[in-house]
């Protein structure tokens, strides 16, 4: 039984990252679901970015909570990755998302898909963004005790775990996903690609900003926990035990035939991943058949072809 594979900010490894690109190659290749995180904009529209600064992905500076959402649309988002956008990928100034955008591409896949949404913090709109995402997902028409939305099962995310308690008072906990990660000056230069010193600073001030993700796994308050690979390293016995108490295993970032391997052999359910194409392969390879309801295409197979072509044509019509 093979685990479920979201595409972590779309099929990032091929195109840049959160952009229309990425999520429609993501759907080609057959990903069960996708996963993205949230920002506000200075005119409260939530957008698809990972870094609370512009500048890593676009020709933009300063933060995204400064900027409009026409402001936003007018940045380069593409340039940065060097690679060519097929037309059938959306056009140059269709590449950023807002998450009403993104769920309307996932309801023309023409398949179940899964949705995973992370909301970033610390975030100088505090909990508005989490009521933001609620008041959306509810407004189109989700049901948070069933996940659906359509052909979308939504589950939403965050490293706070006030955000997440915040989920809590509305969603289920198997709805809620818990993310926690073995934070370290490397993982913290790696991430947000600056200097030592600088993540040395980051570091320090993340662990007095955000509190202990753990206690709101210990004290079972949600279904499903979100680990990152460095952390499934560095505590496999920690991962065994929560496997052992039916929780819901979402690794991340896992992008090799080894990290695979080592996620099966822990049972992980989920596999969050750049590259979805190759861990749908890799696993299938390895473990066969889906691992319980699959969202998505079956492992090492294209989607059927009347969802790909189906997916194909709304595509074209994007950009």
């Amino acid at each position: 039984m093979r685990p479920i594979v979201y595409a972590h900010r779309g099929a990032s490894a091929a195109f840049p990252e959160h952009t229309r690109a990425a999520y429609v190659q993501a759907l080609l290749d057959g990903a069960d679901g996708v996963e993205c995180d949230v920002h506000l904009s200075r005119d409260g529209h939530l957008v698809l970015h990972h870094d609370a600064q512009l500048g890593r992905t676009s020709n933009g500076r300063g933060p995204v909570s400064a900027r409009t959402l026409a402001e936003l649309r007018r940045l380069d988002w593409t340039s940065w990755k060097g690679v060519r956008i097929p037309p059938g990928h959306g056009a140059p100034d269709r590449q950023l998302l807002t998450l009403p955008e993104l769920l309307d591409l996932l309801r023309g896949a023409g398949r179940p898909v899964g949705l995973a949404v992370e909301t970033k913090h610390p975030s100088p709109f505090g909990h508005r963004l989490e009521e933001e995402v609620l008041g959306l997902l509810m407004r189109e028409g989700w049901d948070p005790e069933t996940g659906r939305l359509d052909d979308v099962t939504v589950s939403l995310m965050s490293f706070h775990p006030d955000a997440v308690r915040h989920f809590l008072e509305t969603v289920p906990p198997r709805h809620v996903c818990q993310l926690v990660e073995t934070a370290t000056h490397r993982t913290v230069r790696d991430s947000l690609r600056v200097g030592r010193a600088a993540a040395a600073v980051l570091h320090a001030g993340m662990r007095l900003v955000v509190p202990p993700a753990l206690p709101v796994i210990s004290a079972g308050l949600v279904d499903l926990v979100g680990p990152g690979l460095d952390f499934v390293r560095a505590r496999p016995e920690l991962v065994r035990q929560w496997r052992a108490e039916e929780r819901v295993l979402r690794v991340w970032t896992v992008d090799t035939a080894r990290d695979v391997d080592l996620c099966l052999a822990l049972g992980v359910q989920q596999l969050t991943t750049n590259r979805p194409a190759d861990v749908l392969r890799w696993a299938g390879a390895s473990a066969g058949t889906p691992l319980g309801v699959p969202v998505g295409a079956q492992a090492g197979a294209p989607a059927p072809e009347s969802d790909a072509g189906r997916f194909r044509r709304a595509t074209m019509t994007v950009g």
